[in-house]
């Protein structure tokens, strides 16, 4: 019988950058990831089509499925000949129990590679500012479990040892043992006056911490009503968080952002959401692909062979940029087929994609969008003059009908088509629902219409009430507008339809609310 392997991986301990090169790659290859709730969703977005996802989280007070039984679900799918990720929060070697799945991956002789993730006990508190060592305060920690009942920590844990035995203790998975903790810890000598942090979510975007003292932070924690996962840190290094915190400086802060722009646009969005300190939630709600249809192929075609008796070429999108220089290639043409032609673009975004074809393009409007395109070139637009539109099968017709008023000949040309994503999201349907999609980001109507579709065909009868317990930002006033028709409240919009328009009004938006 033919085996396959399994990869035991550690996801680090929340941001899904914070994953190392190599568990990346398991990911991208598997054909099947076993993972639990510490694992960022993002992660999963790597997973090569047709890759199948099984969860097995444990949740406080409710197992998904128990350990014994994790065990055998690897070596069954290693049996079926699969590339398994056993996909853990932080490190697998952590109190991951990743010796027991390795042992039972022995027993049976299926090959294995354990892959070491970035550790939650010193992830965690650097994110709060908290450093585990100090060379002033602390020259050693020790990483303890507080997962277990008072009377097995007591028999596992020697306190007379532990307490004093480094500058800083990191307790995993002990929030609701912290009394028992506490207690122990001045029972054994340490001063009632020691400083201790509980960060919670440590790297997400729920990251909270609680800051108290051995003496009172079961208090706080109760009166919080301060829930786990938490990693507990006690020693004199809390107190550099007054000095140290920077996560919470950030102007997204605290804030999970959906964007669902296509995934080949999405890039600068999510990663400029990251700098910002935001959590980038990636769905992806349409897609862009080739034309399909016949005629429209052949439009193309016949278009092309005469491309160069046009005297301007409009483009309003990246996407008919490069759509455009595909179908350029395709039909072993270049750009100096367009040599009469004026070349004009809408928005940075837009104008970037032709800089870096080796295209300047004629001086931008000062409006993002078609309309700004008409006032800025307005008095250069001569009836007679021929015109081609290369853009997408949505395309707003104000533009060409604009142009025709002015006696322009205008030959519109959809270079690609967008349409729904067959891809359903059931972790983005729990965050919504539980209110952790802080504010939805929509770049084009055809983002929002098909958001709204995807929901429906995922069981939402009533997508638009969905929605609208999270902030609605828009990158522009007709994207705004067919919010707005669907019924979608529209709580932000940029002031220039760019995305550091759009980022810029989210950072405006965080800075003046409170984190809910």
């Amino acid at each position: 019988m033919s085996k396959g392997k399994v990869y035991l991986v550690g996801a680090g301990p929340g941001d899904a950058k914070l994953i190392t090169l190599k568990g990346l790659e398991c990911i991208k290859k598997a054909d099947v990831v076993v993972y639990d709730r510490l694992a960022s969703p993002r992660l999963l977005r790597q997973m090569k089509p047709g890759a199948r996802k099984i969860y097995v989280g444990k949740r406080t007070e409710r197992h998904t499925m128990k350990q014994e039984d994790i065990n055998k679900l690897l070596v069954e799918l290693a049996l079926e000949d699969q590339i398994v990720v056993r996909l853990k929060g932080g490190d697998p070697t952590v109190f991951g129990r990743v010796g027991e799945e390795a042992e039972e991956l022995r027993q049976h002789g299926i090959p294995y590679e354990i892959v070491p993730g970035i550790t939650s006990s010193i992830a965690v508190p650097a994110y709060a500012g908290i450093p585990v060592t100090h060379r002033n305060l602390a020259s050693s920690f020790s990483v303890i479990t507080g997962h277990e009942n008072p009377e097995k920590l007591d028999k596992m844990i020697k306190w007379d040892k532990v307490t004093n035995a480094t500058g800083t203790l990191v307790f995993m998975m002990g929030v609701a043992q912290i009394g028992h903790i506490t207690t122990q810890l001045l029972k054994h000598g340490r001063p009632a006056t020691t400083p201790v942090a509980l960060v919670r979510w440590g790297t997400r975007a729920e990251q909270e911490t609680l800051v108290g003292t051995l003496e009172d932070i079961a208090a706080k924690v109760a009166e919080r009503d301060f829930k786990p996962p938490a990693v507990i840190v006690v020693g004199e290094v809390v107190g550099q968080r007054e000095r140290l915190q920077w996560a919470e400086q950030m102007p997204l802060f605290g804030r999970r952002i959906l964007v669902t722009r296509s995934r080949s646009q999405a890039s600068q969005l999510v990663d400029r959401i990251e700098e910002m300190g935001g959590e980038p939630y990636e769905f992806p709600v349409i897609e862009t692909v080739m034309p399909q249809d016949e005629q429209q192929i052949q439009s193309i075609r016949q278009t092309f062979a005469h491309l160069e008796q046009y005297d301007w070429l409009f483009f309003t999108s990246v996407n008919g940029v490069e759509y455009f220089f595909r179908h350029l290639d395709e039909k072993q043409l270049d750009i100096r087929v367009l040599h009469r032609a004026k070349i004009a673009a809408v928005g940075p975004a837009t104008i970037e994609a032709l800089r870096v074809r080796g295209i300047r393009s004629e001086a931008p409007p000062e409006n993002f969008d078609a309309e700004g395109m008409i006032e800025t070139f307005g008095d250069r637009l001569i009836p007679g003059q021929k015109v081609l539109l290369p853009r997408g099968d949505l395309a707003r017709s104000w533009l060409p009908q604009t142009l025709r008023e002015r006696g322009l000949d205008v030959t519109e040309l959809d270079t690609y088509e967008t349409v729904l994503t067959q891809e359903n999201d059931e972790e983005l349907l729990d965050l919504l629902q539980d209110g952790k999609i802080h504010a939805i980001t929509f770049t084009s109507s055809s983002t929002v219409r098909n958001l709204v579709a995807v929901l429906k065909r995922m069981g939402q009868t009533d997508a638009v009430q969905l929605l609208n317990t999270s902030v609605i930002a828009c990158i522009g006033p007709q994207t705004a507008n067919t919010a707005k028709e669907l019924g979608l409240h529209v709580d932000l919009l940029a002031q220039e339809a760019t995305i550091e328009g759009l980022l810029d009004v989210l950072c405006r938006w965080n800075a003046s609310s409170e984190r809910t």
